[in-house]
């Protein structure tokens, strides 16, 4: 596929969003922004802007374009935010995420050391500056908080670790898939299929006195590792 054809399939992918999602126009920019097809490997880029995960190695898989747009929509960050991510993967949602809060306020923590090294080099080729680390998201990136929002793209169980909620102001927002605490998932970024993982999508509001959730809707991601 040829660099139109990219950019074709890109524009046909948002307005297939913007009729069936109800999301943000910043977010569907944002997304129509991303060249998608850098972020998948070379033998599955014909299928870079179909409405699904795609597997990247290791294990992991990159997320459908409308759960991304969705969770990027449900952190409602504004330019200038700092967010917190824990699961970079290839990099695509933390490019998506950069797209709305611009350079530098993106900070992204991968488990897998392999796949953390490929998307610094990604994103940096792609011009995102974006920050990358290798470790474990209940330990990275304590230095930098507080942040206003984070988001995990893997399945936590049970609930949202502690150590993600503290790094996040009150007033932010965290947004991550939850699975049972016996685990589930194994197909990263689809919606509606709650009932064979047992995931729920939620948005936790971090408040002085606490925390307030909302549900969603039904999940499959990765566990967390």
């Amino acid at each position: 596929m040829e660099d139109g054809q990219y950019a074709a399939a890109r524009r046909d992918l948002v307005e297939t969003l913007r009729s069936r999602h109800d999301v943000d126009e910043r977010t569907l920019s944002a997304i129509g922004s991303v060249p998608r097809h850098e972020f998948v490997p070379e033998g599955d880029r014909e299928q870079a802007y179909a409405d699904r995960p795609l597997p990247i190695g290791h294990g992991q898989t990159i997320s459908a374009p409308h759960m991304v747009a969705i969770m990027t929509d449900l952190l409602d960050v504004d330019a200038g935010d700092r967010v917190f991510e824990v699961g970079t993967g290839c990099g695509y949602h933390a490019a998506v995420v950069a797209e709305i809060v611009g350079p530098g306020n993106v900070y992204s923590v991968e488990y897998v050391p392999e796949l953390a090294t490929a998307a610094r080099h990604r994103l940096r080729r792609l011009g995102y500056d974006v920050v990358v680390r290798a470790g474990d998201g209940r330990t990275a990136f304590g230095d930098e908080a507080p942040f206003d929002a984070a988001y995990l793209t893997c399945a936590a169980p049970g609930s949202v670790p502690d150590p993600v909620l503290d790094r996040v102001r009150p007033g932010g927002h965290v947004v991550a898939p939850v699975a049972p605490a016996d685990g589930g998932g194994l197909l990263d970024g689809l919606r509606g299929v709650g009932d064979r993982s047992g995931q729920r999508l939620v948005r936790l509001t971090v408040r002085a006195g606490g925390i307030d959730r909302e549900d969603h809707g039904g999940v499959r991601f990765v566990p967390m590792r």
